[in-house]
């Protein structure tokens, strides 16, 4: 009999023995007497969620283990390398991936250690999102939408190069700058010349205030605005430069909105303090001169400013009267011949002569009282030939100019003189 319960008590022991081992090979890390947490959040790493703890960790004693491989060597034996190209980021450059994910369980996807851009700022400045104006994926702190968070062949990790990364969201500028003939060579080259991509306390992100902005670059300008004695109002104005110049892509050089003279009349289709209604002018009166026929304003007016009368490029005498001298009349002599009206007499200097008497020497070439060109002559334009003006202004007053042209000469009834004609070939004897 008691041999029997020997034996029993011998088969029993094996029993519980074998028992306590098949207990331990099912037992869990993650259980409630262990690492109970690993679990409890809605990303787990695969291996902790199949419970192949081993596949990290290596058993060396009793709830001893140390790690299969050192860094980021243990992380790329199930993952692909994230070192491979020629921008690698800082953790991952020296095999800290534990430094942005939890290796068994996080709240955030990818089992990141913070949510979005909270991540980045753990080793980031912020000094990004505090701006006045922020660019739209910094605001929504979606960081890799511009950079990879391992590797990339661009500097700063960015997803595409350049302004190829730009248009990833701004496609509308992509197809704008395809069209366009002249690009702004800040644009071409990269939108961070202008623009900063994270944020600033300018509209657009702009890196500046304008114009200060496009001092940068364009310092003649800068120093032009600062100094003229007569200043252009678009210039001066909310908005300044990117009134009449496109910042990024057109048609028309210089970076201009509308070509030639179609820019200026944007504004000057409407009376401006002392200065008329040009474009109402010019459509009323089709004997136009020379650079307004041709659309180009800027042969007499210097858009960003002069030191002369109604920014004119050279001087030009504001008065009716003034005493003759070439230089006085700069302005017109950039295209007219300056000796126009410095001969009594010729047969070559102008049209306007009775025989060979300079009738220009007659009515310019006078001191005191030498009249100037828009004395006679409409600057922009008139319903005469040689856009001669309607009246003549004086003072307060104007007197009405009738001119008649002839094969070799004309006349001219004005409140200055009685009708006196001319005629280059058979001279006429007036009054």
């Amino acid at each position: 009999m008691k041999a029997r319960l020997l034996v029993f008590l011998a088969v029993l022991s094996l029993m519980v023995a074998g028992y306590s081992q098949a207990a331990h090979a099912d037992a869990k890390c993650a259980t409630k007497d262990c690492h109970a947490k690993l679990l409890d959040n809605k990303y787990v790493h695969g291996p902790v969620g199949a419970y192949e703890c081993e596949t990290c960790h290596t058993v060396v004693g009793n709830h001893k283990f140390k790690l299969a491989a050192e860094g980021a060597d243990l992380c790329y034996q199930c993952h692909d390398k994230k070192n491979t190209m020629a921008n690698v980021h800082g953790p991952v450059a020296s095999g800290d991936c534990t430094g942005c994910h939890s290796p068994h369980s996080s709240p955030y996807k990818f089992q990141l250690l913070d949510e979005g851009q909270k991540l980045c700022f753990r080793c980031h400045e912020d000094n990004k999102t505090n701006q006045k104006f922020v660019h739209g994926p910094v605001a929504a702190g979606d960081c890799i939408a511009c950079h990879d968070p391992h590797t990339s062949p661009n500097k700063f990790q960015l997803i595409a190069p350049g302004n190829e990364l730009c248009f990833t969201c701004h496609a509308d500028k992509k197809a704008e700058f395809a069209a366009g003939k002249f690009i702004h060579p800040p644009v071409a080259d990269r939108c961070t010349n202008c623009h900063s991509a994270h944020g600033t306390p300018y509209k657009y992100q702009l890196l500046a205030s304008v114009p200060e902005l496009c001092f940068g670059c364009h310092k003649d300008k800068r120093e032009q605005i600062s100094k003229v004695k007569v200043q252009h109002k678009p210039v001066l104005e909310d908005g300044s430069c990117i009134n009449c110049h496109t910042p990024h892509i057109t048609n028309f050089a210089p970076q201009l909105k509308a070509p030639g003279a179609d820019l200026c009349l944007m504004c000057h289709n409407k009376q401006i303090g002392s200065v008329s209604n040009i474009k109402a002018w010019l459509d009323a009166n089709p004997d136009k001169h020379g650079p307004v026929r041709n659309g180009d304003c800027q042969s007499c007016h210097n858009p960003h400013g002069a030191d002369n009368y109604r920014i004119l490029i050279d001087y030009f005498p504001p008065e009716f009267y003034a005493p003759y001298s070439t230089d006085k009349y700069a302005l017109c002599f950039d295209c007219h011949n300056k000796d126009i009206a410095i001969d009594e007499f010729t047969t070559t200097l102008t049209g306007f002569r009775n025989g060979d008497k300079n009738m220009h020497f007659v009515h310019v070439n006078k001191s005191p009282k030498g009249r100037t060109c828009r004395a006679c002559h409409e600057v922009h334009a008139g319903k005469q030939g040689k856009h001669i003006r309607e009246k003549v202004p004086f003072g307060k007053l104007s007197y009405p100019i009738r001119f008649t042209k002839t094969p070799n000469g004309g006349s001219c009834i004005v409140g200055c003189h009685v009708e006196r004609g001319y005629d280059r070939v058979t001279p006429v004897q007036n009054r």
